[in-house]
């Protein structure tokens, strides 16, 4: 496995792609996508030889993220990609992480499954076994 991306919570997502734009260089790498199932927006930001940032919004008070945001926000995941989600997470249950969402179509990444799974320090992991991002816009990044 291999960290994709890291997700950061946010209050406003169209701020916090400015923010990230100017304080530390990133440049928007997708258009702002709607996840229905985990009730958010996200959008990716890249910059040249460094992580992936997905800034994550919650769309409504229902959304798994809502609290966080409220309280400011903050890291909520590291996303890592793997060979093969199906396989992948049998293997990491046997070594005790917890499977919180099981696979699902994520919209971010033009539907490939994802899931989020629980480890040791309170670690939340996204896991995708895709490279896709959903709505790649025309950048240099």
């Amino acid at each position: 496995m291999i960290v994709d991306h890291i997700g950061i919570v946010v209050k406003s997502i169209e701020k916090s792609i400015e923010y990230w734009v100017n304080i530390f260089g990133y440049k928007q790498m997708t258009e702002i996508v709607i996840n229905t199932r985990q009730k958010v927006k996200v959008v990716f930001l890249s910059k040249e030889n460094s992580l992936l940032v997905k800034l994550i919004e919650p769309t409504d008070e229902t959304s798994p993220v809502f609290r966080t945001a409220k309280k400011g926000g903050g890291l909520h995941h590291l996303g890592f990609r793997c060979k093969d989600i199906n396989e992948e997470i049998p293997r990491l249950k046997d070594l005790g992480l917890r499977v919180i969402t099981n696979p699902q179509p994520g919209e971010a990444f033009e539907n490939n499954q994802i899931a989020f799974l629980l480890g040791n320090q309170a670690l939340n992991i996204e896991l995708i076994d895709t490279d896709k991002k959903a709505r790649i816009i025309n950048y240099n990044g």
